[in-house]
């Protein structure tokens, strides 16, 4: 039976625990990534809606917004060390009312406060130069230019592949089921029956940090898991904004959001409805419908028949803000819970944070000369002109063989997705956006599940959407 020793262990990997571990691999310790699901950014992270946030919506008395005005700022170092599409559009919050000015006034001196730089209250005119389709109803808004766009899922993978190129061990289907503390090092067992012993613990496991937490006589306290439905328009909708547009916000939400996201698409939404049932991502019409007509509001050109898909995620909800230190009753671990909006903003800067306490708490890191920050970028099919990808082609065939004709994918990247270790069809999507097209997967599906037998060796009844029991074709084949 395993049972490696390690300095820290991370339990969790979406968000927040790949930049605690990228931020440690830079330190000669050793590091482990423990992920429940099959593929990293499986839970919380995969459905998040992407926004780098601009640091005006929370008072600057939040450890989350200190996070997330030091972990917006260093996006850009990020996108040039790492493989991973990143946009600052900025984000603009419309007023269409004269009432909603009020509150718009109150988030500029928030962010005036926070440090936001070049935010901006706008007057009518310069509100619908800055966004053209926006609703001519406009009476004014809020503009920060520092606010972007990026796909967290690829944001995720990015990390997770710089921290293990630099000797992070990554465990998955790792889930948590017996802790103890033995001799200064903290077993860990799986379900499965795998072990490994670290020294430190971090309790990044998003939705189900309570009961991670309590598997480690840690505090207690109970996750909510807050529902939110969006919508997915095609490339090709008229209605595409140029930047964020978030509605002037309520006491409980932000609002509905029209986002054009980094690959071009147009997500509305997420609605903030409580659910008991921490894997409850189903969607109702009656909520879509809502979503649909908030959006319409501020962008009057949004269509029904652009849509290419709905889907629902969960994002935990503990309090009015982060929960991020070390625990009080347990020796050696640290709390990362309740990691909700601005999270993926904070993300980096939680890393650091995180990284600082364990410093404080003992762990020494000594810096590692031989650390590399870089992982290369990758050719996509879409991005190359035709004379880049006759070169690539001469070289491997598989560019040519074109497998998602809606988002020209090919062959030869669903074969480096398959190298990293994403053998399910969602790590496969999330990887190279094949099936994430117009037609959502319904003629390159059998394609790639072609691909992933004859690769892997797996059977027919093994192919998994997600991971665990998520089969595409169970049983009878």
């Amino acid at each position: 039976m395993e049972n490696k020793k390690y300095d820290a262990a991370i339990i969790g990997c979406g968000l927040s625990g790949a930049n605690i571990a990228r931020r440690l691999s830079q330190y000669a310790v050793k590091i482990a990534i423990l992920e429940k699901e099959q593929d990293v950014s499986f839970g919380v992270s995969k459905a998040n809606s992407g926004i780098i946030h601009g640091g005006f919506h929370h008072n600057k008395k939040y450890l989350k917004t200190q996070l997330e005005i030091q972990g917006n700022a260093l996006f850009d170092q990020l996108k040039q060390e790492l493989d991973f599409p990143f946009k600052r559009c900025g984000i603009i919050v419309a007023a269409l009312q004269k009432d909603e000015m009020k509150t718009l006034e109150q988030l500029f001196q928030q962010g005036m406060e926070n440090g936001a730089p070049g935010i901006e209250l706008c007057s009518r005119e310069r509100i619908l130069s800055l966004e053209p389709k926006l609703s001519p109803q406009a009476v004014g808004g809020l503009y920060a230019p520092n606010g972007g766009i990026t796909e967290p899922y690829r944001f995720v993978f990015a990390l997770v592949e710089s921290a293990v190129k630099n000797g992070a061990d990554l465990y998955t289907n790792f889930s948590v089921q017996k802790a103890q503390l033995i001799n200064g090092f903290w077993q860990i067992q799986a379900s499965d029956n795998r072990q490994i012993a670290a020294q430190y613990v971090v309790n990044a496991a998003g939705l189900f940090a309570d009961e991670v937490s309590a598997l480690f006589g840690g505090e207690k306290f109970s996750i909510k898991a807050r529902k939110g439905e969006y919508f997915l328009l095609d490339k090709q909708t008229k209605a595409k904004p140029k930047r964020i547009v978030f509605p002037a916000p309520t006491p409980i939400s932000k609002g509905m959001l029209v986002i054009p996201t980094a690959e071009g698409t147009v997500l509305i939404g997420p609605t903030a409805d409580d659910t008991d049932d921490k894997k409850d991502r189903a969607t109702s019409a009656k909520q879509l419908e809502q979503i649909l007509e908030a959006g319409k509001t501020m962008i009057p050109e949004l269509n029904p028949a652009d849509v290419i898909t709905a889907f629902a995620g969960l994002r935990p909800y503990l309090g009015e803000d982060f929960y991020i230190e070390p625990s009080k009753t347990a020796p050696r671990f640290i709390q990362v819970a309740g990691i909700q909006s601005p999270g993926l903003t904070a993300s980096p800067a939680i890393g650091e944070y995180v990284k600082n306490l364990l410093k404080e708490m003992g762990l020494t890191l000594p810096k590692k000369p031989e650390w590399n920050p870089f992982v290369p970028p990758r050719p996509r099919a879409r991005e190359c002109s035709p004379e880049e990808l006759d070169q690539l082609i001469a070289l491997d065939p598989a560019w040519g063989n074109i497998v998602c004709r809606c988002e020209k994918v090919s062959e030869a990247e669903i074969l480096q997705a398959l190298q990293l270790g994403h053998s399910t069809l969602d790590g496969i999507k999330y990887f190279t956006r094949a099936q994430m097209g117009r037609c959502q997967g319904g003629f390159c599906s059998y394609k790639i599940i072609k691909i992933i037998l004859r690769e892997t060796g797996l059977s027919y009844q093994e192919i998994t959407k997600q991971g665990g029991k998520s089969y595409i074709l169970p049983a009878a084949l």
